[in-house]
């Protein structure tokens, strides 16, 4: 349920805008914001705790720690147990999540980041840098790794195994992402202002479906990245650092926890949605935490909680 919020209108057009920092914030009628619906760990639909949607995971036996990604091996060979899991978010607000980047000088490492929020009146959205409304504490690096060589919107997301006493176990090494519409949310038809077939919404939504974030262009001078309405941007289970390293961790029952946008620096009409969790069991088959197992050990997802922190 939304609640009012009519600060935050006033600072984004009068001041420049920061961007919403309290709980459950929402914006006043003059702006159409996205609203990010975090999709449980592993699962492919963000709306439903049904754990048959939650099978975009592994268990994968690496012989490199430290390695962003590898093949996997058997236990016999193994160093590291990564746990391994597609993350998605989607934009089932009002508006488009969309963000400018931009630096002066190619000599600078990261550009910052604003966000452009749609005008509820003519429908008008910012198409600059210059012009977008709200600034952000969000920034863009460009990753030269072989499998990214484009510019990464910074800690958009972490996820995280939590114990049942609310301690954090282990946390992601991820370190950015490129957003952009990689597919249609399972509940678009509920949505008020999905992208239609023409229009200003339908080029915007065409250019962040091929958004590939300035691909191999580590000298641009600026960047565009969101989620329309109604599309979500997935990262599979086999990219890079889409992992948590489960080698030491005790037998038990955890929280694997997603959240987006947690610092809460991009203006959204709800924040309630933000973290989704998956509870799971690890077993050892010998009782110890030890890579070098024959088999490996068993983790068993038990439960989804689609836009809830816990769930074990």
């Amino acid at each position: 349920m939304r609640k009012k919020y009519a600060a935050l209108a006033a600072a984004v057009l009068v001041a420049a805008g920061a961007a919403a920092s309290a709980p459950g914030a929402t914006a006043a009628p003059d702006l159409l914001l996205p609203d990010l619906r975090q999709v449980p760990p592993g699962c492919t639909t963000g709306e439903s705790g049904n754990l048959a949607q939650c099978h975009a995971w592994d268990v994968c036996l690496v012989t490199d720690a430290a390695a962003p990604n590898g093949r996997c091996v058997p236990a016999t060979a193994a160093k590291a147990v990564r746990l391994r899991f597609t993350s998605s978010e989607e934009n089932v607000g009002d508006g488009p999540l969309l963000l400018y980047g931009r630096r002066d000088s190619a000599k600078q490492d990261t550009m910052t980041v604003r966000q452009a929020m749609r005008n509820a009146a003519d429908g008008s959205i910012p198409r600059d840098y210059a012009s977008a409304q709200g600034a952000t504490r969000a920034y863009t690096y460009y990753e030269p790794a072989m499998a990214h060589q484009h510019w990464h919107l910074m800690n958009f997301e972490h996820f995280a195994l939590v114990s049942p006493q609310g301690k954090t176990v282990v946390t992601d090494r991820k370190n950015g992402f490129c957003l952009g519409d990689r597919y249609p949310v399972a509940d678009a038809g509920r949505l008020a202002h999905v992208p239609g077939a023409t229009g200003a919404d339908a080029e915007l939504a065409g250019t962040l479906r091929e958004n590939m974030c300035r691909h191999h262009q580590p000298t641009a001078l600026d960047v565009t990245e969101g989620i329309s309405v109604g599309a979500g941007d997935d990262y599979k289970y086999d990219v890079d650092f889409q992992w948590l390293d489960i080698t030491g961790v005790p037998a038990g029952t955890y929280d694997l926890v997603n959240t987006a946008n947690a610092d809460r620096t991009l203006a959204e009409t709800n924040y309630g949605n933000n973290s989704s969790a998956v509870a799971l069991t690890i077993e050892w088959p010998n009782g110890t935490p030890n890579a070098k197992q024959v088999p490996a050990p068993i983790v068993r997802f038990v439960r989804s909680c689609p836009g809830r922190p816990r769930c074990a």
